[in-house]
Formats: C-alpha cells, sequence, structure tokens
C-alpha cells in the first residue's frame, strides 16, 4: 500500500463552519476533481485507488460546451489540457484494403477538447496531491454509518473514520455495492464490449484515426501523443458474459477468437495487444438509479449515472458532478442531507440528458448483421452532403450545455 499524503488539515473558507473528512473511493476523473473542490471549500479529502498507481493509457476522452470549459477553468487545469490535447481531426470508415470510403468530422469524436484519459488523470492528480491524501493499493471492503460518522475497513490498511463517504469508483462501483446492492439491479449492459491498448503508429496516422466496421465488429486506430504512439480500439456484440474482469489473458483470447479472420488490420492488431503495457478490456454499459446517497455515503460520476463509453459525455459529466457535489456540501455546511438533495436536484436532468446520447449509438456502432453494416457504410459516405450533417454534433453540445452552473465560491464568500 502505498501513501502520497500532504496536508489535510481545514483551510478555513467563507461559509463553511467546520472542516469534514471525506473519504473518496476512486482516482481516476471524478474523485480528484471532487477532493480538488472539497478541499477549496474547507474539507479533508482522502482518496483510495484499488490500482497500485495512477493508471496511464485508455481511450481519449473529450469535453464541449461552456459547462465542461467553466469547470475546467475554475479549476486552473484548462490551459495545461489544452497543451496535452490530442488534436485529433475527422475519423475515416475504410474498407478491408484500407482505402476510405466515409470520413466523419472531428467535432462530433472530439469536441472542444480533446485529452487523454491518462494524461487527464495525471494532471487532475498533479492539481490534488498536494491537499489530498492518496492512498493506492488499496479498497474499501465494509461501510458501517452511526451517528457521527462511517467506520469503513479496508482490503489493506487499518480501519478508519470519515465524516462522509463518496463513491467516485467506476461503473463497476464497489461503493455502490456495498451501500446500494448488486451491480445488476443498477447497470444496464448495452450489449457491447470494448478493448483499447496502446500500439505503435505503424498507419502512419497524423491526428486523425481509420475505422472498420463489419458485423457486429469495429476496428479503430487513431493516432496520439504527437503522432508518436496510436490506441487501437476493438467493439465487438454480445450479450452479457461471465468474465473475470481482471483476467487479462482471458479477455485477451476472447478478443483473439472474436476477431479471427475479421480482415483489415484486425490481425497484426491482436498481435501486437500481447506486449501493450495498458491493455483495457471492459463492457459498455450505463447506470440508472433513482438516488444517488443513502446516509452518509454518495455516489459521483459513473457510479451513479455513467452514460457508457459511447456517448462522449463521461468526463464532463463527472467533472460537474463532483463540482456541484462539493459545491452543495459546502453550501449546506457540511449538512449531508441537505447537501445530498440539492446536489441530485441540480444534476438530475443533466444526467439523464447525457445518458440519452448513449442511447441506441452500440448498434450503430456494431451493427449485428451484414447487411446493415453495409448500409451505415454507405450512409456515412453521403452523410457530409445531407442537409443534416452536423445535426449529431449541434445535439451532442446541447447535451453538455443543458446545465446553469452556480458560483459557489463566489456565493460562500459573499456570505
Amino acid at each position: 500500500m502505498t501513501h502520497t499524503t500532504a496536508n489535510t488539515a481545514a483551510h478555513a473558507t467563507a461559509g463553511v463552519r467546520s472542516a469534514r473528512t471525506v473519504l473518496i473511493s476512486g482516482a481516476s476523473v471524478a474523485g480528484p476533481a471532487l477532493a480538488y473542490w472539497l478541499h477549496r471549500h474547507g474539507f479533508a479529502p482522502t482518496i483510495v485507488e484499488r490500482a497500485p498507481a495512477l493508471r496511464d493509457g485508455g481511450y481519449a476522452v473529450d469535453f464541449r460546451g461552456e459547462a465542461h470549459m467553466a469547470v475546467l477553468r475554475r479549476m486552473g487545469v484548462l490551459d495545461e489540457l489544452r497543451a496535452a490535447r490530442t488534436g485529433t481531426g475527422s475519423m475515416s470508415y475504410v474498407n478491408a484494403a484500407g482505402k476510405p470510403q466515409a470520413k466523419l468530422p472531428a467535432d462530433l469524436f472530439a469536441g472542444d477538447l480533446e485529452v487523454l484519459r491518462g494524461d487527464l488523470a495525471r494532471i487532475l492528480h498533479d492539481a490534488t496531491k498536494e491537499h489530498t491524501e492518496y492512498v493506492f493499493g488499496d479498497s474499501v471492503t465494509s461501510l458501517a454509518e452511526d451517528a457521527d460518522g462511517v467506520h469503513v475497513t479496508f482490503e489493506r490498511g487499518a480501519p478508519r473514520r470519515f465524516d462522509l463517504v463518496v463513491g467516485a469508483d467506476g461503473l463497476h462501483s464497489r461503493t455502490r455495492s456495498l451501500v446500494f446492492g448488486p451491480e445488476e439491479h443498477f447497470v444496464k449492459h448495452l450489449g457491447v464490449y470494448c478493448a483499447i491498448f496502446t500500439t505503435d503508429n505503424h498507419l502512419g496516422l497524423d491526428r486523425t484515426g481509420h475505422a472498420y466496421r463489419t458485423a457486429n465488429r469495429l476496428v479503430a486506430v487513431y493516432s496520439a501523443r504527437e503522432n508518436t504512439e496510436a490506441k487501437a480500439v476493438f467493439y465487438f456484440g454480445s450479450p452479457l458474459l461471465d468474465l473475470d474482469r481482471r483476467d487479462v489473458t482471458r479477455q485477451q483470447t476472447l478478443l483473439t477468437e472474436r476477431f479471427a479472420g475479421n480482415g483489415w488490420e484486425s490481425e497484426r492488431l491482436l498481435e501486437r495487444m500481447r506486449e501493450a503495457p495498458d491493455f483495457y478490456f471492459d463492457s459498455v454499459g450505463q447506470v440508472r438509479m433513482d438516488g444517488w446517497s443513502r446516509g452518509r455515503v454518495a455516489l459521483v460520476g459513473d457510479a451513479a449515472y455513467c452514460p457508457s463509453s459511447l456517448s462522449g459525455m463521461g468526463s464532463g459529466l463527472a467533472l460537474v458532478g463532483a463540482y456541484v457535489l462539493a459545491g452543495e456540501l459546502a453550501a449546506a455546511r457540511g449538512d449531508h442531507r441537505t447537501a445530498f438533495a440539492r446536489y441530485e436536484r441540480e444534476m438530475r436532468a443533466y444526467a439523464e440528458g447525457c445518458q440519452k446520447m448513449g442511447d441506441g449509438v452500440a448498434r450503430l456502432m456494431v451493427p449485428e448483421s451484414r447487411l446493415l453494416a453495409g448500409f451505415l457504410n454507405r450512409y456515412y459516405k453521403v452523410m457530409p452532403y445531407l442537409p443534416g450533417r452536423n445535426m449529431p454534433a449541434r445535439i451532442a453540445r446541447k447535451a453538455a450545455e443543458n446545465i446553469t452552473l452556480r458560483d459557489y465560491t463566489a456565493e460562500l464568500t459573499a456570505r
């Protein structure tokens, strides 16, 4: 177990009577973002993360619209993220020979700002490590609430008490399972699995990507980090499988079996997959819950309202949710009952709008039949010339901007 301990004492902030200790499970996006704002408002955050260190790699994530940009700007990380942006342009669909057949515009995929998920996690960690206690290589095993707080036991570390606990631990949230019940009650499988890993840019892609779609399968490659490397992405349609999410060997074997004889670059990428340092494999799903808190425990980001990785909304939604949750806790002076209710009231419609962006995308990404795959390939070829060609990007932007953010810091200072 690795500890990165900084000054976790509360800093006096106008509008907060006293600091409160908050345990956050998950150090990806929502967790560090929440820790940043909690500290700003006078709370003492601790983050516990199952992985032994920050996770590098992962797919590119994008932000679009004023709500996303406002949170990043207020956090002071916008310039650094812009420096790390992928700069990815349009995505081309290719045939088996690699010849481009259709091109989809950049704003549909990359929004206003696109960065690699690993770079985002690093920047958020750097912005919080001086005032947040990070505990890597451990996880929560039980939560017992009483009138004064939550008694937390860990897989490796000694038990501790916190005033509040927040699950920011993703689609397969352990916190959610411990407090609300089994995953299958809340996670809707969208009929698709995804794998992604880093490889060399052997196609010589210049801030762009190529995708090859067949019945029930899609393979894509796009350049990353100034074209010095590439990300390989595999999607395939399937009902929910009985797979150990930590059995990488079995996952890679399954992927090889599913894409055998698929054509284009599939075989070459599968060979290089075995040497990838950051192989990721998971089901694609959405989280639907009637409520995001119970007692002194709340959920944020994908743990509460995952819109699916196909929506293009997950990271932006997580950042906004963390901002609102911390702000409402500060506005309520640490009264979690009032704060959690207001957090849900502020976020519910916005989260549901972002989730709609993921509805139906799976069938377009990996159509079940060869006939439908062929139709979509032909449709994408003529789509740039159709009157509604910019409609998908406009709909995505509207969903991303469908919230008015309060300036909690200004409101608290004015008290």
